[in-house]
């Protein structure tokens, strides 16, 4: 059974591909705000560097605008050098969750918030253009991130590739799986599911296919029902 975790190698496997889900797909429908993850401040900590919600510090909002001014004039002064647009990048990633940019309430990004995320975007793909050596795998996650916030699925997957060049792990093929079959990429996300399925114990190879063919099995079944045109209320 898919779901039968009597065995401690089943709810590890189990665990692993759903904490990489969460981590991944979480934010789309909730900003980075992770609340009760188990993960330490949550993932605006880890962008913002504080442990303060976003939205609610002008003084943080006024700190971090005015390092994106400084990191962008650094990197406009010197477009070759792949660290100023990463530094850009993650300097608007930062500003995005703070202030005006992230409505805490809502737990969500404004719409200048989402232009923060989407600058991060044009940064990072600058960055990846110059062919840094080794791309840095925090910024790439948070990029990821960014992009299932604003609805780009496909970023997300392109992204998540770069991860899995610099760290080819069962974990980081398994995302890319997932994030592929989200984005409708059901041939690239069979490819990584099968390495991330090579990569894992042999005694949870079986256990890692039977979870991505059911995330799978979801991505395809949600796709269908995007497709199915909304019901025109009737008028009594």
């Amino acid at each position: 059974m898919l779901f039968d975790l009597r065995s401690a190698g089943r709810r590890r496997t189990v665990k692993g591909v759903y904490l990489g889900l969460a981590l991944l797909m979480f934010v789309g429908f909730v900003g980075f705000s992770v609340g009760s993850s188990g993960l330490s401040g949550g993932i605006v900590d880890a962008i913002t560097g504080s442990n303060s919600g976003g939205g609610t510090d002008n003084s943080s909002q006024e700190r971090l605008s005015a390092a994106v001014r400084t990191a962008d004039a650094k990197a406009k002064a010197a477009p070759s050098n792949a660290d100023a647009w990463k530094d850009l990048a993650q300097a608007r990633l930062r500003l995005s969750n703070v202030g005006d940019n992230y409505d805490s309430k809502a737990n969500d990004y404004t719409a200048a918030g989402r232009n923060q995320l989407t600058a991060a975007g044009n940064a990072w793909d600058k960055y990846l253009a110059l062919k840094p050596a080794k791309p840095d795998e925090s910024v790439a996650r948070q990029m990821i991130q960014a992009y299932i916030a604003v609805g780009q699925p496909n970023k997300a997957v392109s992204t998540q590739e770069v991860l899995t060049e610099v760290d080819p792990t069962q974990q980081t093929f398994q995302n890319l799986a997932i994030l592929a079959y989200q984005a409708g990429n059901i041939r690239k996300g069979d490819l990584a599911a099968g390495k991330a399925v090579d990569l894992a114990p042999k005694d949870q190879q079986k256990d890692v296919k039977a979870q991505l063919d059911g995330m799978k099995q979801q991505a395809a079944q949600q796709a269908i029902q995007n497709l199915q045109p909304t019901p025109t209320p009737t008028v009594g």
